[in-house]
């Protein structure tokens, strides 16, 4: 296995022309340059560097240019045709447009090679993403895709076998974090088609990640001992540096806090392995990004996933013959529902929100994060009838369910809508007999997703669920079409609900 920590990133490889670069504006992304591939050794291309600063006429992006090829342009044929096509037919064609081949190992790329063919999200998101290929298979999986999924699986035991966890994504910049934990449910997927057999060949898989989470193979710091004792998770990258994807916009936060901005770093890159990057759930005053503390929150969303892991490992154990592990796990799985219910429901707010550390209650910021305990079967029954009324009364709007009720301006917030959220939404409510609701999300989802695709030919990353003529906002790039997660949601609800274009 390899050490993460070995492995050189962008910012090493470059040192001060990784800063310039990044500061320069020269790719509107800071994506962009981390991507690009460089056409000599970096030792190479930074004796070059020191040599052409002093030159009178240099000019950092024609010294770029000679350096590095351009990273993959993305889905450049993702809207060819796409108003002229039915939306179905369009993500067909899709499937195609997103399909990566595996990859040949390239001298100094950020590019983490995989074994076998992948789906990538689309846009600037052009590796594989962890927690992104859950949603994405539930469409390849509609669409009779079963191999392409099996094939993603296989790269993300790959990923485990080798790094020791799951990473954001395929790239080097990466590695300092995992996400959403998602590889337990995607072999669920694959178990319907494969059978139960599935479970037990990646069993050294599951128990590698859960390790992972549970600071076994390394002092990740992902655990959190409760004050009852009891052990719950916590988001939190091994890195406090800026991103090396979003430098400029890491160093502009830091420069609105007090000098040395300690920890300010790993807050951010904490919300990235969350997947929430950015929503004011993770912020001190409900308001300002500068004032994020995910490491303080201990997420509902993050541990009803662990207690699925939990589950499945028992699940694996018992297919296996080892019944004393499979007890072992059902136990703590056990544990981990009962801390579930003590420290994330809020009888308050009739919601599951996150318990804060710092203030050692649960948050008072409502989320969709909260539908996490009904997708995967933790929440108690009687939790039902007030988070129906919740969501009927603040969540629900004309195009599907809002993210959170409070209006930052970052992405996962108010007024955006995402597809995996919908999903977990709908599918939590229909595994508790709550058929209608999950039904109308569903259906208003649905219509947004063709509206706009009838307008632009294109998917979208994320919606404005609250005013259907508007694009949805936020975020530290511009919306991305392709797009893997929106795909796969739309074909399983309009296949599930039978709704038609």
């Amino acid at each position: 296995m390899l050490r993460a920590q070995t492995i050189k990133t962008p910012d090493q490889l470059y040192g001060s022309l990784f800063k310039a670069v990044q500061l320069s504006g020269i790719f509107p992304d800071n994506k962009t340059f981390v991507d690009c591939i460089p056409v000599t050794s970096p030792d190479s291309i930074m004796i070059r560097y020191a040599a052409a600063q002093q030159q009178p006429a240099f000019k950092l992006a024609d010294f770029i240019k000679a350096s590095f090829l351009p990273p993959d342009s993305g889905t450049r044929a993702a809207a060819v045709n796409g108003q002229e096509s039915a939306v179905t037919a369009h993500i067909q064609h899709l499937w195609n447009v997103l399909l990566r081949d595996p990859n040949t190992e390239r001298p100094y790329s950020s590019l983490l090679p995989l074994p076998y063919p992948y789906i990538v999200p689309g846009g600037r998101f052009r590796e594989i993403y962890y927690w992104d290929s859950y949603f994405t298979m539930l469409g390849l999986e509609e669409s009779g895709r079963i191999l392409i999924i099996e094939n993603m699986v296989r790269n993300f035991a790959h990923l485990i076998s080798h790094y020791g966890h799951i990473p954001n994504g395929n790239r080097t910049y990466f590695l300092s974090r995992s996400q959403p934990p998602f590889f337990a449910l995607m072999l669920d997927i694959l178990a319907k088609h494969k059978g139960d057999s599935i479970y037990v060949s990646y069993l050294p898989e599951l128990e590698r990640e859960y390790a992972y989470w549970m600071d076994r193979s390394a002092p990740t710091k992902h655990v959190v001992k409760m004050p009852d004792g009891s052990i719950l998770n916590r988001y939190y990258d091994q890195d406090d540096i800026p991103r090396q994807e979003a430098y400029k916009e890491d160093m502009a936060i830091a420069a609105k806090l007090p000098s040395p901005a300690k920890g300010i770093f790993r807050e951010l890159r904490s919300a990235a392995e969350s997947g929430w990057d950015f929503s004011s759930r993770w912020f001190r005053n409900g308001k300002n990004l500068h004032t994020i503390r995910v490491t303080a929150q201990v997420p509902v969303d993050l541990n009803c996933l662990l207690y699925h892991l939990e589950k499945t490992i028992a699940k694996a154990q018992q297919l296996a013959g080892s019944q004393q592990k499979a007890q072992l796990y059902t136990l703590l799985a056990a544990k981990r529902k009962r801390s579930i219910e003590r420290y994330c429901w809020s009888d308050k707010a009739g919601w599951y929100v996150d318990y804060d550390l710092l203030t050692h209650q649960a948050s008072t910021s409502l989320t969709l994060a909260g539908m996490y305990p009904f997708f995967l079967d933790v929440a108690a029954k009687s939790r039902l009838a007030p988070v129906q009324q919740k969501i009927n009364s603040q969540f629900l709007k004309a195009g599907g369910v809002v993210t959170t009720l409070k209006n930052t301006g970052e992405q996962w917030d108010y007024p955006n809508g995402w597809a995996p959220l919908q999903w977990v939404t709908i599918a939590g409510l229909d595994n508790y007999g709550a058929k209608t609701l999950a039904k109308k999300i569903a259906e208003r989802w649905v219509q947004l997703n063709v509206q706009v695709y009838q307008h632009t030919g294109k998917l979208m990353e994320k919606y404005n669920v609250t005013d259907l003529s508007l694009t949805a906002g936020g975020g530290e790039y511009p919306t991305q079409d392709g797009f893997g997660w929106t795909n796969g949601v739309l074909l399983r609800l309009m296949d599930q609900y039978k709704i038609s274009e």
